[in-house]
């Protein structure tokens, strides 16, 4: 264990260096979320979403999510360009733990998308929200399970495939139904009533209502539960599954 905590530091400050040199990529990230902040937040105020708070308590803790949901299944490109470039092979020779080399990936990009997360937060704040802090931090928590088993899982699936012209699609095949189903914009309760039972199959519909619980002050509800056992689930599973990968892979 000492062994795989280190080996994790370790991958984790070399892609973090890496991304700290990039600022393009750090703030780059939060702009769709932001225009989506911006621009469809206002047409919002007048729907009937009383129950779920106003407003901005629904559709920030969507955004927060959505930012995590496209973000980390899309990493997986950086690991297809380092097997074009030699890097994943150089790496099969060291001793590393194979478990590290996914948890120093998947944490960097955790802690990536959470800061981005706290961005676009702030800005919200500035446009009206208001939530509690509890509900606020409890949200970057949802949104890093979020990023840390759809990192995993997209590095997985990087790991299978030769070009990006065959992973992307399998990316958008996943993203799009996860952002439709999930109520990421709008909760699936406004929805009609087959498409709300059909949503219930949808993992990310469980997280996305306990966030917005969250950021009403419902911290003890059926949704909070729901929600933080399904992302639970979430990491556990897609960490098991991306570190079998990698070994076999010997990435």
């Amino acid at each position: 264990m000492p062994s795989v905590l280190s080996d994790t530091a370790l991958i984790f400050s070399r892609y973090a260096r890496q991304t700290l040199h990039s600022r393009f990529q750090i703030l780059f990230g939060v702009l769709m979320p932001l225009l989506y902040l911006l621009f469809f937040g206002p047409l919002l105020s007048d729907l009937p979403l009383a129950s779920q708070g106003d407003s901005w308590q629904v559709l920030v803790p969507g955004l927060l999510l959505q930012l995590g949901l496209f973000g980390a299944l899309f990493s997986g490109f950086a690991i297809i360009i380092e097997k074009q470039f030699g890097v994943v092979e150089r790496m099969r020779v060291t001793p590393v733990s194979r478990l590290a080399l996914l948890l120093g990936r998947v944490l960097r990009d955790a802690v990536l998308f959470v800061f981005q997360a706290v961005l676009l937060v702030l800005a919200a704040e500035v446009m009206g929200l208001r939530a509690p802090l509890g509900g606020i931090l409890i949200g970057f928590v949802f949104v890093f399970a979020v990023t840390l088993s759809l990192a995993a899982l997209s590095y997985a699936l990087a790991l299978k495939v030769s070009e990006p012209y065959e992973f992307g699609p399998v990316i958008n095949a996943v993203s799009m139904p996860s952002m439709l189903l999930s109520g990421l914009m709008l909760p699936m309760t406004l929805a009609p009533g087959w498409l709300d039972v059909l949503s219930h199959f949808m993992p990310f519909r469980y997280l996305v209502d306990a966030m917005r619980a969250a950021y009403v002050g419902d911290y003890t509800g059926t949704a909070m539960l729901y929600g933080g056992l399904m992302a639970l689930a979430l990491v556990l599973g897609s960490v098991t599954v991306g570190t079998r990968v990698f070994r076999r892979a010997g990435a």
